[in-house]
């Protein structure tokens, strides 16, 4: 097959790139605008690939978007192109509005018109996969678990925006026939990821002798997803899911923010030990919680396990000592994604 992955600079969508390019011999087509959030050194282990392409394209911009599909002649399209981080949305909706919804529109356009005229046999087979986050579903209280069934709730501009881009993908399903599918995930987490996110930030700080930011008591609840289990689960939704089926990825793992760090904390104590610390965990310093910030986020990930037979491999004990291991070796790396764009300053109180 013809991939046409977009977003596929970021964190997600690299290991999504990665897994495609090193287990099967389809080409991919990595549309990405390189934004702050997207770097293409995610990418070197897979660059020099025969089946391996780079557009740098703005899934805003409908021009180029046609042209890609008019290019590449893709037989599925797997969109992950999108602003993602919550506090960042909070301090300015506005990109969010245009990426993640105007952005989804004019793919799902280019997508309509692209495959309303292919022949009989390549219109059957083209997929649009459209990823999504369980932040559309709003919060949980201490029971219960987000279905594919679930109600939309979405609290904060980030999620409200992923809700509105379900939705479309949704529509031109229904009104235009599109074979769609979506798939909804828990919170990832694991190598490359940009550090304003959780982990990553305090690993980066701990190793810094930084604080080490905790959003009011620590209490609010993820299911964490370790992303290259994510990135095997969504080729599956692309390659073997059901057209206009949505499929809820989960990673089994809930967790509080304070039981992340403090597992953090503990990895590093014992094998990065630091004498001028001590203790990883006095670097724990509680914050003003984030507006709006939703107490609990938990998968039933039954869909994909009956119908894909898709599980996850790490356990979250397993993937952290992995990522915490790789952002060790890999610190440089992390400065440099980061030099004059992000100095792990607190965001998204939304004060003026």
């Amino acid at each position: 097959m013809r991939i046409v992955v977009t977003g596929g600079a970021g964190f997600i969508g690299s290991a999504v790139i990665r897994h495609i390019i090193d287990n099967t011999d389809n080409t991919v087509i990595n549309v990405d605008k390189l934004t702050y959030a997207g770097n293409l050194a995610t990418l070197a282990s897979v660059e020099g690939s025969e089946n391996y392409r780079f557009e740098k394209v703005d899934i805003c911009d409908k021009n180029e978007i046609d042209r890609i599909y008019s290019a590449y002649r893709p037989d599925a399209i797997m969109h992950l192109a999108a602003e993602s981080h919550v506090d960042r949305s909070i301090d300015g909706p506005a990109e969010f509005v245009e990426t993640n919804i105007v952005g989804t529109y004019n793919l799902l356009e280019s997508a309509r018109q692209y495959w309303k005229n292919l022949d009989t046999d390549k219109k059957s087979r083209f997929r649009f996969h459209h990823v999504s986050t369980d932040e559309v579903y709003g919060t949980l209280g201490e029971e219960g678990y987000f279905t594919e069934e679930t109600p939309y709730k979405p609290n904060s501009p980030y999620s409200a925006s992923k809700a509105s881009s379900d939705h479309l993908v949704r529509a031109w399903h229904e009104t235009y026939g599109l074979p769609v599918v979506i798939s909804n995930c828990s919170n990832n987490y694991g190598p490359y990821q940009y550090p304003e996110k959780l982990i990553p930030l305090v690993i980066l700080n701990a190793l810094s002798e930084k604080p080490l930011p905790i959003y009011g008591k620590g209490d609010n609840v993820r299911d964490w997803l370790y992303v290259d289990d994510h990135a095997r689960a969504l080729y599956k939704v692309m390659t073997e899911g059901s057209v206009g089926e949505t499929y809820n990825i989960g990673g089994y793992n809930e967790k509080t923010n304070l039981e992340v760090v403090k597992t953090i904390c503990s990895i590093l104590d014992a094998i990065r030990p630091n004498p001028n610390v001590g203790k990883h965990e006095s670097l724990i310093t509680y914050v003003q919680d984030r507006p709006g910030h939703d107490m609990r986020y938990a998968i039933d990930a039954t869909k994909i396990k009956r119908y894909l037979a898709w599980v996850p491999v790490e356990t979250f004990e397993s993937g952290i000592r992995k990522t915490v291991e790789w952002y060790i070796e890999n610190r440089s790396w992390n400065e440099e994604v980061a030099r004059n764009t992000y100095e792990r300053q607190r965001l998204g109180l939304g004060e003026e």
